[in-house]
C-alpha cells in the first residue's frame, strides 16, 4: 500500500449484521462510509476524484481531435467513422462488464463476504483478457468493412483504418486498465483510478501532439501518432493498477494459486455486465447507423456530425464520474439490505447528472460555435455540426439523468427494464432515421430531431423504471 492508505489506520472493530441478520461481520471503513455517511456529501466526495478525470479525458479528445484536424478534413473524417467503436470498447469495459464488476464486489463486500469480493476480483481478470482478445480479434477482421459502410472512402477511410488497426490491435490494454480500475471502485476507492488515470491523459496530449505532428525529435506518424499514445497510456496505467492491487491496495488480497474458476461468479458480473453491454452497443449502434445515414450527404457533413456527436459521446465520461460513485454506493446498501437509502441515493446522482449535462447543452445549442468553431472552418462541416448541437443539445439533461440511473441499477443488479428504456431509444433514432432517410426522403434536421426524441425517452424510460418497480 502507498502512506495514503496507511498513515491513518482505522481499525475494523465496528461490528454489523449482515444483510440477513445472522452473523455479524467486521465492516471495513469504506464500508461503513457507503452505508452510514451523508448522501450528498459521500457521493460527492466519490465522484470528485471521476468528475476531474472526466475534465482530463475531455482534454484528450479536444486535443486529440485538435491535432488530428492539422492534417486536413480526411483525418476528422477517418476518426470520426472510428470514434464510435472506440467508445463501445470504453463503454463496455469501463460501464458495462466494469459496471458488473464493481457492482458484483460492491454486494458481497456489503453484505460482509470479503472472501467472494477477492474470488470475483479474480475472475474479473480473466473476462478483461478474454474480452480484449475478443475485441481486438472481431474489430480487425471487420473494421476495414464496416467504416465503408458507414460511407468511409479514399483518404478519409485510409485514414480510419491506419487509426482503428493500432487502437484495437490493442484492446488488450484498454480492458484490463478499466478492469482494474472497477476493482478498486467496486472497494470504494475512487481516488487511485481518478488519479493514476488522469496522470496518463495529462502525458498523452503532449506525445499524442508530437507523434501526429512531428514535433522535435519525434516521427511525424499522422493520426496513427494519436493511436500509439492511446494505447500506450492504457497500458502503462493497466500495469499500475495490477502491481497496486496484488500488492493490496484495494484493500482486497487476491491469492492467484488458490483460484477456481466458479460459473456462479462469472454470472455475479455478467448477469449485469452482458445485459449493460446490450445497452452500450444500442448506443454506440444508434451513432454508427446515423453516421452512416449522415454519411449519404457528403465527406463535410460526416466530418461536421462527427465534430456534434463527439460531444455527445463526451457526456458519458461526465455521467460516468458520478454513476461510478453510484454503483458502490447503491450495491454496498443492497447488499446490507438498506433498499430505502440505495434508492435515495439513486435519485440524488440522477439530479447531479442532469445538471451537468444539461448546462452543457444548453450552452452549445445557443452557442455552437463554442464547440464546433474549435476544429473546422469548413462552411460544409459548421453546419452539420451547429445543427446537431441545436437539436441535441437541449436533450443532454435526459442522457445524463438516464445514464445515471442506469449506473445505479447496474448497482442494485437491476438493469432490464433500463436495457428496454436504451432499446427504445435505439428504435427511435435509428431505426427511426433509417426510415426517414431511405423511405421517406427526410434530412439531417429530421434526423437529429429523431436523436434528441430518443435520448428523452431514454431519460424518462429509465426514471419511471426505478420509481414503479421496487428494488429488493
Amino acid at each position: 500500500m502507498s502512506s495514503n492508505d496507511t498513515a491513518h489506520p482505522v481499525p475494523e472493530t465496528k461490528i454489523a449484521p449482515d444483510a440477513t441478520g445472522n452473523s455479524p461481520v467486521p465492516m471495513n471503513p469504506r464500508t461503513r462510509a457507503l452505508l452510514e455517511g451523508p448522501v450528498f456529501p459521500t457521493l460527492v466526495r466519490l465522484a470528485a476524484p471521476n468528475i476531474f478525470l472526466a475534465f482530463m479525458q475531455a482534454l484528450v479528445s479536444l486535443g486529440d481531435t485538435w491535432f488530428i484536424s492539422r492534417t486536413g478534413t480526411s483525418g476528422l473524417a477517418g476518426i470520426a467513422l472510428v470514434f464510435p467503436l472506440i467508445m463501445l470498447m470504453q463503454m463496455m469495459s469501463a460501464g458495462a462488464i466494469g459496471g458488473g464488476v464493481s457492482s458484483a464486489i460492491s454486494r458481497a463486500l456489503g453484505s460482509g463476504n470479503t472472501d467472494k469480493a477477492e474470488m470475483l476480483a479474480m475472475h474479473a481478470v480473466v473476462i478483461a483478457v478474454i474480452s480484449g482478445l475478443l475485441f481486438s480479434a472481431v474489430m480487425l477482421l471487420t473494421g476495414p468493412g464496416l467504416y465503408m459502410l458507414l460511407g468511409g472512402k479514399n483518404a478519409a477511410l485510409d485514414q480510419a483504418v491506419a487509426y482503428s488497426t493500432i487502437i484495437f490491435g490493442g484492446a488488450l490494454t484498454i480492458w484490463l486498465c478499466n478492469i482494474l480500475a472497477n476493482i478498486l471502485r467496486g472497494t470504494g476507492n475512487m481516488m487511485l483510478p481518478a488519479t493514476a488515470l488522469s496522470i496518463a491523459a495529462s502525458l498523452h496530449i503532449p506525445l499524442c501532439g508530437a507523434l501526429v505532428l512531428g514535433w522535435g525529435p519525434f516521427p511525424h506518424m499522422g493520426i496513427a501518432g494519436a493511436a500509439v499514445s492511446y494505447v500506450c497510456s492504457f497500458g502503462f496505467v493497466a500495469l499500475y493498477f495490477a502491481f497496486r492491487i496484488q500488492r493490496g491496495g484495494s484493500g482486497l488480497h487476491l491469492r492467484w494459486r488458490s483460484l477456481k474458476l466458479n460459473a456462479s461468479l462469472f454470472r455475479d458480473i455478467l448477469g449485469v455486465g452482458l445485459l449493460s453491454s446490450v445497452n452500450s452497443a444500442q448506443t454506440i449502434a444508434t451513432a454508427v447507423i446515423v453516421t452512416g445515414l449522415v454519411g449519404s450527404f457528403g465527406t463535410a457533413a460526416i466530418a461536421g456530425y462527427g465534430l456534434g456527436v463527439r460531444l455527445e459521446l463526451l457526456q458519458i465520461p461526465i455521467i460516468f464520474a458520478v454513476g461510478s460513485a453510484l454503483v458502490p454506493m447503491v450495491g454496498t446498501n443492497i447488499g446490507a439490505g438498506n433498499v430505502k437509502r440505495a434508492r435515495t441515493i439513486a435519485w440524488t446522482g440522477a439530479g447531479i447528472a442532469a445538471c451537468i449535462t444539461g448546462s452543457v447543452g444548453v450552452t452549445v445549442a445557443l452557442w455552437p460555435n463554442l464547440w464546433a468553431g474549435l476544429f473546422s472552418s469548413d462552411p460544409g462541416v459548421l453546419d452539420a455540426g451547429y445543427t446537431y448541437l441545436r437539436i441535441a443539445g437541449p436533450c443532454y439533461i435526459f442522457l445524463g439523468m438516464g445514464i445515471a440511473l442506469y449506473f445505479a441499477s447496474q448497482g442494485a443488479g437491476r438493469v432490464m427494464l433500463p436495457m428496454l428504456a436504451g432499446t427504445a431509444r435505439f428504435i427511435i433514432a435509428a431505426v427511426g432515421g433509417l426510415i426517414s432517410i431511405l423511405y421517406l426522403g427526410g434530412g439531417m434536421i429530421v434526423l437529429f430531431v429523431l436523436i434528441g426524441s430518443g435520448m428523452f425517452v431514454l431519460g424518462a424510460g429509465i426514471a419511471a423504471a426505478i420509481k414503479f418497480r421496487p428494488w429488493r
